[in-house]
Formats: C-alpha cells, structure tokens, sequence
C-alpha cells in the first residue's frame, strides 16, 4: 500500500517538475555565479491583456490571443473594431448587471541583473578620488507594478480604455486614457480616437511577452544616440493626441494617422527635456496589408512613420530651469515590417532607421553655431522575433535587435577609437569612434500556461537577456555588457 501511494504522489507532481524545473535550473546556476546584493528595480512594462473581454463574450482567452498577452490575427481584428464583435452583445445595456470590465495584473518574480562597466569610486591618488569600472550584479525576489484595466464599450461604437498603473512601489500614473468613436458613418474606415493611447504599432510593446529590465522594452523603438539630452521619445510609449484608423472590413488592409503633443505622453505639457515644454505636434504614420499564404497562416507586411519636433533652448527660465521650450529641430523614425507564420512558428521582421537634427545630435541650442564638423546622426536597425506555439499552454521566445551608427554627430577621425564622458566634446580624444552607441541584444526564455479560462490568466516565465553596447564605457570607452534573468508567475485576474 506504502509503494502505491508512492507512484500516486509521483503522479501528480510529475506535470509541475516537467515544467518547474528549467526555470529553477536557471536560478541555480545565476545564484552560484554571483555574489549575495540586493536585487535592482525591475522595468515595469505595461502590458494590454484583459480576461473581462473573454468574460463579456463566453470565450477562452485563446480566442484573441496565440499566447496571452500576444494577439491572434481575430484578436487584432477584434481591437481594430473598438473591442466589439459587431454583435448585439457589444453595447453595455445588453450586458448583465453583475458585469464589470475590469482586470488586474501583476508579476511576482525573482530576478538577476548584471550591468557591465559601472563607474565607481576608485582609490584616491594625490588626494583625488580616482574613476574605476566595476561590474555590479543583484538579485533577489521582486514584485512589478500593478496594472489595473478597465476597457471596453460605453456605447454600441463608443469605445474607452482606463489604464491606472502603478510601479512596485505603489506610486499611480495614467499609462492609457483614451475614448474612441467607432465606424463613423457606417464606415470602418473612419474610427477616431482621442486621448492617452499606444501608438498603432503592429508589433506592441503593450503586448509584449519578454519581462526583463533589458528585454521588456524594444531596443529599437527608444533608441536615441548616446549623449543626446534635449528631448526623450519612444516609439513604444504612450502618446498623447488624437488617431484616425481606418480598416476593410475584413481588416486584411489597415492604415492609421496620428497628431501628437511633442512630450513623449507626459500630462499637462510636462517637459521631457531640459529646455522646458516644447510647442510643437508630432506625427505618427503606418499601413499594412495581410494576405493568406494557403495552410501557413495570415501573413503581413507594413510601413510606419514617426515625424517630430524637439526644443532645444528655452523662452523662459525658472531657477534655471527650462519653461517654454522653443527652437525646435526634427527628427524621424521610419521601418518596414513583416508579421510571417508558418504554422505553429511566427517570425516578425523590422527594419528601422532613425535620423536626428545635428543640432540635438550635438546638444547645441537652435540660436547657436553648430560646432565645427557637426553632422545629423543617422543609424540603421533591426529585430528578429520568432514565437514557436509548441501548444495553447507552451510558446517559446526568441528575439535578437541592432543597431549599428551609419554616422556619428561628431567626426569621424580615423585611428580614433576612445570617448571621453563627455560623447559630443570635440577634442581629439573625445571624438567617437564609427561604431559608438551600436547596440546588440539577444533574448530567449518560455511560457507555460497551466491554464486557460475567460475568468483569469496565468503563466510561468522563464526568460535570459544579455545586452552589448559599443565603446559606451565611461572611464576607458570599451563595450559594456548586461545581462538580466528572471523567473516568475505572470498573472492576471
């Protein structure tokens, strides 16, 4: 009887060890190859993923989603129509009483991070404190912020999303507020959305399913050239402004415009510069078009544009700090993409360049002279993601990006390969070398969903990052290298 219980006990913990016990695995060997530290603030990526959809229609969360939060071809389609079916259900009148679109979710994890080449305090040599670059490596168990959706529709063709988010340590901001007039006319080509919103990308950083401090973000869609201060901008971040979308019906063909504040979504005219509030609007430009390659799966390729603006000296001044920002100069962000399946595979492909006005390349005020063989910094990109959906409840991940300087704001000098901390200063020493600020990251890991339901979602992730930047080192001007685990439940209520 003692043997027989044995094998039953065995049994039923063999599904947790199968999938347990690479992630534990991954713990371990972090665990002996690092010193004991306290582990470092975990990035906190929002993610748009809500079970009260499912709970609104009667159908499983795979409905929409290849692996949650990852949206299915039904599911892109599904928030092209404003989060409607086109159904009788949509409006809330037909919904029960007792319904209430709201979601909840947060990440307990443990996690490892590894920052190459830090500067710290070195041993004092004639009284002076000298530079040294250490490599510093934390870990220890976290939590990420809370995201509480709520998201839906108000009326038949009235669409809303709230997204009130917090880091872990409970400090709120609005990451989504936006409201939406759906199929104006009759048409699903004129739908207009005004507010707080992700920009329309087809591959979301919203939805993304890698959760590190390296990996929960795309390299690419944030890129700015090192040592440029007078503005910040993402690609990935929520904009503040107003979107026309407009699809076919069967939302093979979609193209997107969008007029946006030039504060990178910041509210009440926040600065996102040193040059205080710029008065300036951005635009954001895409179109795709999806095709059914027979058995393989719908297939899209697409373009998109970022236009915008930045100040780079201020009107007016307040304890010296930057009020108006005025003398704005360009930039732009433009790329092609490809969404391919084959099957049970998925492999997105984009390509991006980027170009910036020597005047912020160089951090140099609009009413000054450029310096002396100042250019506009231009760079090239790409990313390489493949999903493989071995099952509903298993999806491994893969991604690589780069990023590679086609030219530098300053000259290039030939034989110089060294920066001072200062990469814009014009001295012999201090000019970059051609591949400074070039950029490499890998990223690989898994997630299992032990189960699938319309009430909630959960999942085990396991993930690896590992981040190169070129001649970045701010003592000796050599590659620095990251790197950043992490293990944990995903979940979502």
């Amino acid at each position: 009887m003692h043997e027989w219980a044995q094998q039953l006990a065995q049994k039923r913990i063999s599904w947790a060890a199968s999938t347990l016990w690479l992630g534990f695995l991954i713990l371990g060997i972090v665990l002996a190859a690092s010193p004991p530290a306290t582990a470092l603030p975990l990035f906190k990526a929002n993610v748009y993923a809500i079970p009260a959809f499912a709970r609104k229609y009667g159908m499983p969360c795979s409905s929409c989603h290849e692996a949650w939060p990852k949206l299915s071809p039904f599911g892109q389609s599904f928030k092209d129509n404003g989060y409607q079916m086109m159904n009788d259900r949509d409006a809330p009148i037909f919904q029960q009483p007792a319904y209430w679109p709201a979601t909840f979710r947060i990440t307990p994890i443990w996690h490892r991070e590894s920052l190459g080449r830090q500067q710290v305090d070195g041993p004092v040599v004639g009284g002076v404190t000298t530079n040294i670059e250490q490599r510093i490596t934390t870990h220890g168990f976290d939590w990420t912020g809370l995201d509480f959706h709520t998201g839906g529709t108000l009326a038949k063709n009235v669409s809303f999303y709230v997204l009130p988010s917090s880091d872990n340590t409970g400090a709120f901001h609005f990451e989504s507020v936006w409201a939406r007039l759906d199929n104006l006319l009759g048409s699903t080509w004129l739908n207009i959305k005004l507010g707080k919103f992700e920009l329309d990308n087809l591959q979301s950083e919203k939805r993304i399913l890698t959760l590190t401090n390296l990996a929960g973000t795309y390299q690419n869609y944030h890129f700015q050239p090192p040592g440029e201060a007078f503005y910040r901008f993402g690609i990935g971040d929520n904009q503040v402004g107003a979107e026309w979308l407009g699809h076919s019906k069967d939302d093979r063909t979609r193209v997107s415009a969008a007029l946006l504040n030039s504060n990178d979504g910041q509210p009440s005219f926040t600065p996102t510069g040193s040059n205080g509030t710029g008065r300036s609007y951005d635009g954001f430009f895409a179109a795709s078009r999806a095709f059914q390659a027979g058995s393989l799966g719908v297939q899209r390729v697409g373009g998109f544009a970022f236009i915008g603006r930045a100040p780079t000296h201020p009107q007016f001044t307040s304890v010296g700090a930057g009020i108006i920002g005025i003398g704005n100069k360009g930039f732009y962000r433009a790329g092609l993409i490809g969404m391919w399946y084959v099957r049970k595979l998925d492999i997105t492909t984009i390509y991006f360049h980027g170009w910036d006005s020597a005047f912020l390349g160089t951090n140099t005020p609009a009413n000054s002279p450029l310096p002396l063989g100042a250019q506009a910094p231009t760079w090239n990109g790409g990313l390489f993601e493949t999903h493989y959906t071995l099952n509903p409840q298993f999806i491994l991940i893969n991604r690589y990006e780069l990023i590679r300087m086609s030219r530098q704001a300053a000259p290039i000098i030939p034989g110089s390969v060294g920066v001072t901390t200062d990469p814009v200063t014009f001295s012999v020493a201090g000019v970059p070398s051609s591949d400074f600020g070039n950029l490499d990251g890998l990223t690989f890991g898994y997630r299992y969903y032990p189960f699938i339901s319309s009430r909630a979602g959960f999942a085990f992730h396991n993930e690896f990052s590992i981040l190169r930047l070129r001649k970045i080192s701010p003592v000796n001007g050599a590659d620095a290298t990251s790197s950043s685990a992490l293990v944990g439940f995903d979940f979502a209520f």
